[in-house]
């Protein structure tokens, strides 16, 4: 099969069954990319998640570039993005052409408050999958810990975490790790 239609296919299927957002669409990436078609490895993969999140835009776009890349240079980029991007482009016309005639449905309403504990599910998976993949233990879980309550309780900006947390990865890597190698 054309590997770009098989790209194609599989991020428009991404972004059409995933609410919620890119942090959504990470398991159901992880498992087309890595387990079935094996287009990256899980640590190759953990990098680009890094990487896209870091970069500006929508984090499950940023993904699709970042693949469709590594596969087949800009013209895999564009298919990649395009696939994960219609299918929300056509669902939000559809809902804005039709959306005044069922607004006040209460069993619309009802749908929608029925998604929101699963998307709250769809983003907790895969955080805990990739804490398990960073090698996050009893010794540092207070790492993101402390992180997440900085942001969430005293509003620090996700900036100043991540600059930081960097800081405080070279600092480990330049002076201590070496001692503790000895």
């Amino acid at each position: 099969m054309n590997l770009y239609w098989n790209i194609f296919r599989t991020f428009f299927r991404i972004g059409l069954f995933t609410i919620g957002g890119g942090y959504a669409m990470i398991p159901l990436i992880e498992a087309d990319v890595v387990d079935k078609y094996r287009w990256v490895e899980r640590e190759e993969f953990l990098d680009l998640m890094a990487i896209a999140q870091s970069c500006p835009g929508i984090f499950a776009v940023n993904m699709s570039i970042f693949i469709g890349y590594k596969l087949r240079g800009v013209p895999g980029s564009v298919v990649c993005a395009l696939g994960t991007v219609l299918p929300s482009f056509l669902i939000i016309l559809g809902i804005a052409l039709f959306f005044q005639t069922f607004s006040d449905n209460p069993t619309v309403r009802s749908i929608f408050k029925g998604i929101r504990p699963a998307v709250v599910a769809l983003i907790a998976a895969p955080t805990f999958k990739m804490g398990k993949s960073a090698k996050i233990s009893m010794t540092n879980v207070w790492i993101p810990v402390v992180s997440a309550l900085l942001i969430w309780l005293m509003g620090v900006s996700p900036i100043y975490i991540i600059i930081i947390a960097g800081l405080g990865g070279y600092l480990y890597g330049r002076y201590v790790k070496p001692s503790e190698s000895r």
